[in-house]
C-alpha cells in the first residue's frame, strides 16, 4: 500500500504543471477603473475582504463579482497583437466577458484629479515587466459619460515605448513616465492600451479623471 501510495505521490509530481510567469500591470495614475475600485474596496474592507463603497464599483461587483479586483492588473486580451483598433465601441474598457462590469457607462467612477496643461508623472504598475509600446487616448471634448466608450470619443493624447521601471509604488514596480496633461475641463477618460513586443498579449485601462485649471 505505502509503495502504491509513493508511485501515485510521483505520478503527480510529473504531471503538474509548474506555474508560467505572464505579464500584468495597470495605471496606478491616473488610476484605471479596477486599480481605484480595489483601493476603495481594501478601504471599505475587512477580514481581508473587498467591500467598495463607491456605487460604480458596487455596481461593477454586482456584475461581475470581485476577482477581476483582485486581479486589477489583468484586464488584458491574449492574442489581440497590433489588431486592439478593432475592438468594437462600448468594449474598450473592458473587452473580455471578465472585465465587462467595467465598461459601464456611469458618471460616478472614482476619479484622479489632474490640472490641465501640468507635467505629470505617469505611472504604471509593472506586475511583470516586458517591452511594449503604451499608446494613451484622451476623451474629446463634448463627450458623453453617459454612453460606452467608443472610438470616436477618443483622439491621440501620448505614446511611448519601453518606459523604465522606476521605483516602488504602494502595490509593487511602477513603469514611469512624464507626459503633459492635455487642456480639458471637467471629466474625461484617459484609455490606455498597452500592446507588448514580445507577446501578442495587450492590456487595456479606462481611468477616468477631473481636470482642474
Amino acid at each position: 500500500m505505502l509503495g502504491a501510495i509513493t508511485t501515485l505521490a510521483a505520478t503527480l509530481l510529473v504531471v503538474v504543471p509548474a506555474p508560467t510567469a505572464s505579464a500584468h500591470g495597470g495605471l496606478t495614475f491616473p488610476a484605471t477603473r479596477t486599480y481605484a475600485c480595489y483601493v476603495n474596496g481594501l478601504e471599505g474592507g475587512n477580514g481581508g475582504d473587498l467591500n467598495p463603497t463607491n456605487p460604480a464599483c458596487q455596481a461593477a461587483i454586482a456584475q461581475g463579482g470581485k476577482q477581476p479586483l483582485w486581479d486589477w492588473f489583468g484586464n488584458l486580451l491574449p492574442s489581440i497583437g497590433d489588431q486592439w483598433r478593432s475592438l468594437p465601441d462600448g468594449s474598450l474598457c473592458g473587452p473580455s466577458d471578465k472585465y465587462a462590469a467595467y465598461r459601464l457607462a456611469r458618471t460616478d467612477w472614482p476619479t484622479t484629479e489632474v490640472r490641465a496643461g501640468a507635467n505629470v508623472t505617469i505611472r504604471y504598475n509593472a506586475w511583470a515587466q516586458h517591452p511594449g509600446t503604451w499608446y494613451q487616448f484622451i476623451t474629446k471634448d463634448g463627450w458623453n459619460p453617459n454612453e460606452p466608450l467608443g472610438w470616436d470619443d477618443l483622439e491621440p493624447w501620448h505614446e511611448v515605448t519601453d518606459p523604465p521601471v522606476n521605483g516602488t509604488g504602494p502595490h509593487g514596480p511602477e513603469y514611469t513616465w512624464p507626459a503633459t496633461m492635455p487642456n480639458k475641463t471637467g471629466r474625461h477618460i484617459v484609455y490606455s492600451v498597452w500592446e507588448r513586443s514580445d507577446s501578442p498579449e495587450g492590456f487595456f485601462n479606462c481611468s477616468d479623471v477631473v481636470f482642474t485649471n
